[in-house]
């Protein structure tokens, strides 16, 4: 590895402020974060939002405000029943009004005692907080359940595109798109957008898009990660995978180099996620005394990941993973 791994806030400083609100955002910034991840989601009529799902029950106040209580219903998203309030039954001027919450109340105390602090964000108002950050701070922008949003109208491709362009975005260096979706990588491309083409892969599962094409016979994403699949991500575009961490550490602690190798020899950037100092997301060989919420021994599992070579880390402590990374690299910043 000739440089230090890209440290990405995952949903802005997540580990510390509502995830997506302006003041995870702000607050990674602060921390060093070579880059930020915004999930995006759209509203009814056609606003994209930044949301981690578009049900929003668990991240906003959206269950307590009556005037809502009709919009409650259940959707079936991805081959799941989902029950709660989604991002495509509100318009923008609607889910403006919503205040944000943590969504792990339970392991991040310090987090949920900022909740109601902040308001929902759209795409556009990230992109002005990164253009006035003061220092270059990537984007990595990623697509979430593209496939349904085409079936009910809302081709998120399209609002992507025309948002960046917009903003001036639209083939910006800083900028990169990711999704579980190929589709909707390869639809944005094709619409003009520019900057880097990322494909997400779960440990377990298939990739929606391919799933609504060939059902039950759809590639896993395990079988993408083969030498000649991950040649074909490389020929069609894609710069880079983005891996679920449990692909790389087992729960033993050990980590395994041969897809991140396999990966590199195909051309291919290699990024996982996701970095968490609580025991609760750390391998068990990396927990600590003090229960799910207390920090274990994070830095012994965020380096032996970033010694695989891994380009780029998404964390929801963006500091922490920065001193793991200058301690393994002295004097080898990220780049964007």
């Amino acid at each position: 590895m000739t440089t230090a791994p890209l440290v990405i806030a995952h949903r802005g400083a997540s580990g510390y402020r509502p995830e997506h609100s302006e003041a995870a955002y702000r607050l990674a910034v602060e921390l060093g974060a070579d880059a930020i991840e915004p999930d995006i989601v759209a509203s009814r009529d056609g606003v994209l939002v930044l949301r981690h799902e578009n049900e929003i029950s668990g991240t906003t106040d959206v269950a307590t405000r009556p005037e809502f209580a009709d919009r409650r219903t259940t959707k079936r998203i991805e081959g799941a029943d989902v029950e709660g309030w989604f991002t495509e039954d509100l318009t923008w001027a609607e889910l403006a009004t919503l205040t944000v919450r943590e969504r792990l109340p339970e392991l991040r105390p310090l987090s949920a005692s900022h909740d109601g602090e902040g308001r929902m964000l759209r795409l556009s108002d990230l992109l002005r907080l990164l253009d006035d950050a003061g220092r270059r701070v990537g984007l990595v922008a990623e697509i979430k359940h593209a496939t349904y949003f085409d079936s009910i109208g809302l081709p998120l491709d399209q609002f992507v595109a025309d948002e960046l362009r917009s903003a001036g975005w639209i083939d910006d260096e800083r900028l990169t798109i990711e999704s579980f979706e190929q589709t909707v990588l390869d639809r944005v491309r094709d619409r003009g957008v520019g900057g880097r083409s990322v494909y997400l892969l779960e440990k377990r599962g298939a990739a929606a898009d391919l799933v609504a094409r060939f059902g039950s016979a759809a590639p896993t994403y395990t079988s993408q990660l083969e030498e000649s699949s991950l040649a074909a991500l490389a020929a069609a575009g894609r710069h880079g995978i983005s891996l679920d961490k449990s692909t790389l550490v087992g729960p033993d602690g050990t980590t395994e180099a041969r897809v991140v190798d396999a990966a590199h020899a195909a051309g291919l950037e290699v990024f996982t996620w996701t970095l968490r100092a609580e025991n609760a997301f750390l391998a068990r060989a990396h927990r600590g005394p003090g229960g799910r919420e207390a920090r274990g021994d994070f830095a012994t599992e965020f380096r032996s990941l970033m010694e695989l070579g891994v380009d780029g880390v998404f964390a929801d402590q963006p500091e922490l993973a920065i001193a793991v990374r200058d301690a393994l690299r002295p004097g080898v910043g990220g780049r964007v």
